[in-house]
């Protein structure tokens, strides 16, 4: 994430590199916890120097057992054992975009 009013909590960090698809590479400046207007909490966050959108991965979701269902347009990220829907993003060209603000509520599937 390169966008520090992001984060619920922060912490600096020393030392490492995101090293980005195209082999180039931008710090990292510490690591924290974001959250949306759901409360729903993703931690171990990096803020990175200079970058300007923030990427998350979706290994990341899975990892935290997080169930992904994509259709044409859009995704969800939901609690497996519940189904409760906590992060809505929509594809835009090849890429998918999660607005951490919005609120799930407001989307149709």
């Amino acid at each position: 994430m390169g966008d520090k009013t992001k984060f619920v909590s922060l912490k600096a960090k020393e030392g490492g590199y995101v090293t980005y698809g195209d082999n180039n590479k931008d710090k990292i400046l510490g690591i924290g916890n974001i959250e949306n207007s759901l409360t729903t909490l993703i931690k171990n966050v990096l803020f990175v120097d200079g970058l300007k959108h923030n990427l998350l991965s979706f290994c990341q979701f899975f990892e935290k057992g997080y169930k992904i269902a994509f259709n044409k347009d859009c995704f969800t990220t939901s609690n497996p054992i519940t189904n409760q829907i906590k992060f809505v993003g929509n594809q835009i060209g090849n890429t998918y975009m999660l607005d951490i603000d919005c609120a799930v509520l407001h989307h149709h599937i």
